[in-house]
């Protein structure tokens, strides 16, 4: 199958939706040609390694001028801003001409078109070209707007969801009449998605699957776990993250250092925000900001936390920890959307004191440790493993293939 593979910013291990799709379907025995746009050196450099790696890349680049240029029109409009934030005309361009080369055989059996950001191009496509298209709406934007409305500690986030949100639930219950099949990571955002709809009207299919590399993300026997290490992980530039490590490193870790003075708190993720490298004071916390691996982190964590307020999708926080055989704790909001079984492949607590305690009893004690982690790592080999669920998504592109036919 070729396969023309349109995200707005480049894959790599951060972005690890499509890093471990486009990889996947290429074991497969897929040719997956992928478009994208960079804006910073290290994204310019993540084409390059997709290159590297032997993969065909149609790159423009999107300097913050032109996004800004995009977004101002739009304030006026009823497109929500991250709509047009990713959009380039140069790469439009290229895709049309991409797809409608002279000697008018299709170069791609099918285009898949990642996230809200991606959306504008595969409305384009589907305008300029007779190729079918999938959109991968990844989450639901709108219902990450709405937790982030009440629960984010930015008040510029409040602000900007506030402003974002009636744009966005209309932007996609649009696209849902536009394209179909729809993907995303999780039941949940798929019923978010499919209330949007109006009641009278015929719903799209929407596909729920997500994964992660547990060939990359796996235990290391090698590595001796510290005594009293909590670590924390994620971008740490994004809204829900610096709620949730605010959250951890003023609420939660004062109650577990009541009880065991002498637990560390790592913090690992790009781009911390300035309240976050503020934590680094405490003479217990340590900010990395950018690592090249995870992996050592996770293998040397006493605990994985994630006291997560609010968020949309599957938290590949919580996967990936679990992939590695650390136990977890976090909230009934970071495993909602997870086949997991609390209690046995993770901890779950909401309130600070409760989170606290849990934490305090891995740390506490070595052998529950070591169930909690294992019985985790299972659980992510069984529901969560790429390789299964890349079938999955080849067996929805044949489906839609041969309907388009």
């Amino acid at each position: 199958m070729r396969i023309l593979f349109i995200v707005p910013y480049p894959p790599n291990l951060i972005r690890v939706r499509p890093y471990n799709l486009v990889r996947h379907l290429r074991r497969l025995g897929h040719d997956v040609t992928i478009a994208t746009v960079w804006t910073t050196d290290t994204e310019r450099a993540d084409v390059e390694a997709l290159r590297d790696d032997g993969f065909d890349v149609i790159a423009t680049h999107l300097p913050r001028t032109r996004s800004l240029w995009n977004v101002w029109p739009a304030m006026w409009r009823r497109l929500p801003l991250q709509a047009v934030y990713s959009w380039h005309p140069a790469l439009a361009e290229r895709l049309r001409d991409e797809l409608n080369r002279p000697n008018g055989k299709p170069p791609y059996d099918i285009v898949h078109v990642e996230h809200l950001r991606g959306a504008q191009y595969g409305l384009y496509v589907q305008e300029h070209a007779t190729t079918p298209v999938v959109w991968d709406s990844v989450d639901c934007i709108s219902l990450l707007f709405e937790q982030a409305q009440e629960h984010s500690a930015s008040r510029f986030g409040r602000m900007m969801t506030r402003f974002e949100l009636q744009r966005t639930r209309h932007y996609e219950s649009r696209l849902l009449t536009q394209f179909d099949p729809v993907l995303v990571t999780s039941p949940i955002d798929r019923q978010a998605l499919l209330d949007l709809m109006p009641a009278d009207s015929q719903p799209p299919t929407i596909c729920a699957f997500h994964g992660v590399d547990t060939d990359y993300f796996c235990p290391d026997a090698s590595v001796e776990r510290d005594g009293a290490t909590i670590i924390v992980t994620g971008k740490m530039s994004y809204h829900a993250n610096i709620t949730m490590v605010l959250h951890l490193a003023n609420d939660i870790m004062p109650l577990v250092w009541q009880r065991r003075p002498d637990a560390q708190l790592l913090i690992v993720g790009s781009a911390p925000s300035a309240e976050i490298m503020a934590l680094a004071t405490h003479p217990a916390v340590t900010v990395t900001g950018r690592v090249d691996d995870m992996r050592p982190y996770l293998h040397r964590a006493t605990v994985a936390a994630a006291p997560i307020a609010y968020g949309a999708g599957v938290q590949n926080k919580v996967l990936e920890a679990m992939a590695c055989a650390t136990p977890v704790v976090t909230t009934p909001q970071g495993c909602a959307a997870l086949e997991v079984a609390p209690g046995s492949d993770l901890l779950v607590a909401s309130a600070p004191d409760a989170f606290a305690e849990a934490v305090t009893e891995l740390l506490d004690n070595p052998a529950l440790c070591a169930r909690i982690g294992a019985a985790g790592h299972e659980t992510v080999n069984q529901n969560y493993n790429w390789s299964r669920n890349t079938l999955k998504l080849q067996e929805t592109y044949h489906e839609y293939i041969q309907q388009a036919r």
